[in-house]
């Protein structure tokens, strides 16, 4: 006879849908163009001249905001509509804080 011990299934980890990192990449990806072209929208051609000196900076936050839409999309389970908002969010509010502190405002 062996020694097992049975072990309950719980029901709820068997409902749950695996979370895909695809769509939270794509959504971190265009959340990068959108906060970028927010200071063109703002300000005009002469974020041009900004960006030609600090564009390593921005161009850093581009894996950023890719992961921070993969972390978002797998905390959130895929939920995409959740996932598009928070991810906007935290994106155009890192490209802000950037823009902010370079700019000297």
């Amino acid at each position: 006879m062996q020694n097992v011990t049975p072990m309950l299934a719980r029901k709820d980890d068997r409902d749950r849908e695996p979370s895909w990192s695809l769509p939270g990449g794509v959504v971190g990806f265009a959340s990068y163009w959108f906060a970028l072209a927010i200071p063109f929208v703002l300000y005009g051609a002469n974020t041009l001249f900004f960006f030609l000196y600090t564009w390593p900076l921005f161009l850093a936050l581009l894996p950023v905001s890719v992961l921070i839409g993969i972390a978002t999309s797998v905390l959130l389970r895929s939920h995409l509509l959740l996932t598009i908002v928070v991810t906007l969010a935290m994106v155009i509010c890192l490209f802000w804080l950037l823009f902010s502190f370079l700019s000297g405002w």
